[in-house]
């Protein structure tokens, strides 16, 4: 099984992590020799053809430590949170993360002081779940987003504009909708998996506030969310498509004239369509919304079970914050994504014209991460209530009291446990 960058972004893909037993003692982790230090570096199985050649070839090129990679394929995520707590597990590790659990539980190491000088250059959004009470506990690898990508031949035929807002989203979709063509493709379940808290920033809202309280306990989240409904209960929503959003041939194949995707899917569409398309953040909701793309990152962590804790820190600021030639390689060159450093995203010559700048500048203009304080627990209860608003026709009001309440609790919790 592969798996690909873009699945950290999914709405389901909250920092869940299970703890697992039996997930094996060969990392590659040996004592030091006379060889010098050895560490042991983790990966999730990516599947993009070249990667895991790019970061073994990475490893090979450090000097200071002999460092093993491994290539783990499976349920990355339960591997991970198993393996820190024993002493077996990695030295150095990528993770969807570190989550709230592992943080307050000691498992990863402060790497605050390896951002020294530089901190303002990483891409604020998908840097603030990596920090908890001012301490920074991964380091950003990669930024990965979703857009609206939109089909400017259709949208001219139409008399449609590019939509801004939410209210000109949900006209275009119905005008763009005939018995060939549907307006909007928001996943083949109309967008209750995918969207996530999306349309709750649009609104101009939040998921957790700064000082850790229920950010969408409002009514423009409520109407917000009934506009996604209208679109399905309108049928402008293109349903039961044969691949889903993450997945850009709906869009290609003219079934739909505006999807909902990922940055990964630019390279298709652009060779496919030429200039015949455009991109756009999700659009804000009227009165104090604002345009919102969701984005993320994978970042390096470090095991407080390690036996080398510094010189594990050394070789990730050396790798994920000095080599940037490294940095962009591993962005751009087996994948299409941003670099977690905002200079070199603006530099990269593949991310400087179009639609690709412009995805940019939505990831570092109107971009948001999942809180590190959205626990699987709220999670949980938020898409379960988005599900039953958008299919079943649920009362968005009597559904967001619900997760509001479910949601407070949980963050009383996590907060008393920190």
């Amino acid at each position: 099984m592969t798996i690909s960058r873009r699945t950290l972004l999914g709405a389901g893909a909250g920092i869940g992590v299970g703890v697992v037993s039996g997930c094996g003692s060969n990392t590659g982790r040996g004592g030091g020799s006379s060889g010098g230090v050895r560490l042991a570096q983790w990966y999730h199985q990516y599947g993009e053809a070249g990667t895991e050649q790019a970061v073994k070839r990475y490893a090979a090129a450090y000097t200071k430590a002999r460092v093993t990679v491994q290539w783990r394929p499976g349920n990355y995520d339960q591997q991970t949170a198993a393996a820190l707590l024993t002493d077996s597990g990695p030295d150095v590790f990528e993770v969807n993360g570190p989550s709230l659990d592992q943080i307050q539980g000691g498992q990863v190491e402060d790497l605050t002081a390896l951002l020294d000088g530089v901190k303002g250059d990483f891409n604020p959004a998908v840097l603030a779940p990596k920090t908890y009470q001012g301490k920074v506990y991964g380091i950003p690898q990669t930024v990965d987003m979703q857009m609206l990508y939109y089909r400017k031949s259709m949208l001219r035929d139409a008399g449609v504009e590019p939509p801004r807002t939410l209210d000109e989203l949900v006209d275009a979709a119905k005008k763009l909708s005939n018995s060939k063509v549907k307006g909007l493709f928001l996943g083949n379940d109309g967008g209750a998996g995918v969207l996530g808290g999306t349309p709750l920033y649009a609104a101009g809202l939040q998921l957790v506030t700064q000082d850790g309280k229920v950010g969408f306990d409002d009514p423009a989240a409520a109407r917000a969310l009934g506009k996604l409904r209208e679109l399905y209960a309108g049928k402008a929503l293109l349903l039961g498509a044969p691949t889903d959003w993450s997945d850009p041939s709906a869009f290609l194949q003219g079934l739909t004239a505006m999807q909902w995707s990922g940055l990964w899917a630019l390279p298709q569409v652009q060779k496919e369509l030429g200039d015949d398309f455009g991109v756009l953040p999700f659009p804000g909701e009227e009165t104090q919304g604002k345009p919102t793309v969701p984005v993320g990152a994978y970042g390096a962590a470090v095991s407080a079970r390690s036996r080398h804790k510094e010189a594990a820190r050394e070789y990730v600021k050396w790798l994920w914050v000095e080599r940037t030639d490294y940095q962009e390689d591993f962005a751009l060159g087996y994948g299409f994504h941003i670099p977690a450093r905002i200079s070199l995203a603006k530099k990269a010559g593949k991310l400087r014209t179009g639609a690709a700048a412009d995805a940019v500048r939505f990831a570092t203009e109107h971009g948001y991460a999942q809180p590190l304080l959205w626990t699987p627990a709220s999670q949980t209860a938020y898409q379960d209530a988005l599900s039953r608003i958008i299919k079943d026709g649920a009362n968005p009001e009597s559904e967001l009291r619900g997760v509001v309440r479910k949601v407070s609790a949980e963050l009383d919790r996590v907060k008393h446990t920190s």
